[in-house]
């Protein structure tokens, strides 16, 4: 079973940054404009645009790349909104991979870091990423984001922690707090076979719903895979009972606009982890100017008018001042 959304999110630009970049802030004030030459996006900053992120997929589930603007609507509280902000093009993500290092996944490990791999591979020379592990800590590597991809990979083959317990939304809340400060699509992907276990001996254990709103206040993206029924009887901290991850995750994939993919086998997790890395290269990027800054969480909807066409995107942004 899976369960797609897509993102939007605000962020103030950082006008000194490389073009390449949308920078993000609870109040964007960016508008995206990118060129169609196929080349490295660029960027022109607007006023109070509100930035939605969609996925659009036929019946069969195969990505839509090439609609024109004439072929979304937004509705923020249910009031189709005029499209200030437009762009198909492929553009740049920053991504914090974080990957269970808790007992239950002993067995699986080598394959789950395979399949971390695969993802690294499908980076674009511009996509920008950090990998960690949570079990009896959350660590993070390397101290900066970067794109070279044998400083990735060596660090999922050698430098992963032994396996603990399953911080699971901890290890997100520092995902998050890793990405505050970048520029663009802002993504925490996460791999757990198991249920959210804090860590002992802490007092500052982070729950589920301090995990969505923190990372819907920061604008991240939150893909998460999860592996069920693998090692069932097996146990560990922070294993399901009944072989399942924890419920949390479609919850927090939905509602930042990402993406839940729950697997029963270890065989698919090399093309899940892929699928991640092609859905985030095949995002349409739209925006609007709301009309009201009221402080209040707003639903937003992404229609695409085209027959047999479905559109995933965030579901709601806070009409939050610039901050």
């Amino acid at each position: 079973m899976d369960t797609d959304n897509d993102t939007l999110g605000w962020r103030r630009v950082n006008r000194t940054s490389l073009s390449a970049f949308i920078c993000v802030h609870l109040w964007l004030i960016t508008s995206v404009f990118i060129s169609g030459s196929g080349q490295e996006p660029t960027f022109k900053a607007g006023v109070r645009t509100v930035a939605v992120w969609a996925t659009v997929k036929d019946a069969i589930g195969n990505f839509v790349p090439d609609l024109p603007r004439e072929a979304f609507e937004i509705l923020d509280n249910g009031v189709a909104q005029p499209i200030a902000l437009f762009a198909k093009d492929i553009q740049p993500i920053t991504v914090v991979i974080l990957l269970d290092r808790s007992g239950s996944m002993r067995q699986n490990f080598e394959r789950v870091q395979a399949a971390a791999e695969q993802f690294v591979k499908e980076m674009l020379p511009a996509d920008k990423a950090r990998i960690g592990s949570f079990s009896n800590r959350v660590q993070l590597d390397p101290r900066e984001f970067t794109s070279d991809h044998d400083e990735l990979l060596t660090i999922l083959q050698k430098e992963l922690q032994e396996e603990g317990p399953t911080p699971l939304w901890n290890a997100v809340n520092v995902g998050i707090t890793a990405l505050l400060h970048q520029s663009g699509r802002r993504v925490v992907l996460v791999f757990t076979d198991g249920v959210d276990m804090p860590m002992n001996f802490s007092n500052n254990n982070i729950t589920l719903k301090d995990a969505m709103k923190r990372a819907e206040e920061e604008d991240v993206m939150v893909y998460a895979i999860g592996l069920a029924g693998v090692n069932p009887g097996f146990g560990g901290f922070g294993r399901a009972a009944a072989g399942r991850p924890d419920p949390g995750l479609p919850k927090i994939a939905g509602q930042t606009g990402g993406g839940y993919f729950e697997l029963t086998s270890t065989a698919d997790l090399a093309r899940t982890f892929a699928r991640v890395a092609d859905e985030l290269h095949h995002q349409y990027a739209l925006g609007f100017e709301p009309a009201k800054l009221d402080g209040k969480l707003h639903t937003l909807e992404v229609r695409v008018n085209a027959s047999g066409l479905t559109a995933r995107a965030r579901r709601s942004y806070r009409a939050t001042r610039e901050r």
